[in-house]
């Protein structure tokens, strides 16, 4: 079952947040046939997104990360909302690439250079986006870049997936350590050294540890606090409503192009690959409605 922890530490000065996510990126790697290089991509991003979703205020809160790069993965785009229900995909899930110098999965090189955004929709006009360049690819480096440099929050942000021999999902999750404004310089400097000395998210994962222990780990000679145990779960909500919706938002030509095809035609959702067929009545009923 995947959850996500949110807690406190030295008396309110750094707040963290820790997941396991091992069904939600097996769930996205049945969904979308990724190869390991993809699937932890994909798997770094969900993670990052489900606990990147409870810090959002509002019920109807919606948060995307999307990452537009150069490598051979094409990006990547994930959606959560408040309530830690998360789904995402990408572009090219079939790639393959050796290790990389570490022997690990080569995360970096799939993505390359690129942008990553972070997309809130708080339910005003315009959502909010922070952009920033990727710095390795290695997308928990990248934001914790986009924290220091789009939210001015300085931020730790450490992800993992591990593999089965059979290229199922062994583990997958991370955590997110942010200090507040009022931090003494005194327990920054100490939880500079901690950070640096901490073996990598994929050691702590592979030695069975639990989110909470994940963040007693890194936070325990600080008194961390657990406040909070949330349940996060892969959940596409797609249905025919909404691809009927994207159809009539296509405009009149498009619609009428379809219907002088005369064929059915077979609408997939990017995020389950669910398909929904329409037929060539049910597109001539789609454009009556666009021209209500």
């Amino acid at each position: 079952m995947d959850y996500i922890v949110r807690a406190t530490a030295a008396d309110h000065q750094i707040r963290a947040f820790a997941a396991t996510t091992k069904d939600i990126v097996e769930s996205g790697r049945v969904y979308h046939n990724t190869s390991p290089v993809a699937t932890a991509a994909l798997g770094r991003l969900l993670t990052a997104g489900a606990m990147m979703s409870v810090m959002m205020k509002g019920e109807k809160d919606l948060l995307t990360l999307q990452i537009q790069c150069s490598g051979p993965i094409g990006g990547l785009t994930v959606t959560a909302d408040s309530s830690a229900h998360v789904k995402g995909y990408v572009q090219h899930p079939e790639v393959m690439l050796p290790p990389n110098a570490f022997g690990k999965l080569d995360v970096g090189g799939a993505l390359g250079l690129g942008v990553l955004s972070v997309i809130k929709d708080l339910g005003m006009k315009e959502p909010y986006v922070g952009q920033c360049e990727l710095k390795t690819g290695e997308i928990g480096d990248d934001l914790t870049y986009y924290f220091a440099t789009s939210e001015q929050v300085p931020t730790s942000v450490g992800l993992g997936v591990l593999m089965e021999k059979d290229n199922t999902v062994k583990q997958a999750g991370g955590f997110i350590i942010q200090l507040m404004p009022f931090t003494s310089d005194e327990v920054i400097d100490r939880l500079e050294a901690k950070l640096s000395n901490v073996k990598s998210v994929t050691a702590l994962l592979d030695a069975g540890m639990t989110p909470e222990q994940i963040l007693e780990e890194l936070l325990g000679e600080f008194g961390v606090e657990i406040n909070e145990k949330i349940p996060t779960g892969y959940q596409c909500d797609c249905s025919r409503e909404r691809i009927e919706k994207a159809l009539i938002s296509l405009g009149k030509k498009e619609l009428e192009d379809m219907i002088h095809d005369g064929e059915t035609i077979e609408v997939g959702c990017q995020f389950c690959n669910k398909k929904y067929p329409v037929t060539v009545e049910e597109l001539k009923s789609l454009l009556a409605r666009s021209r209500r």
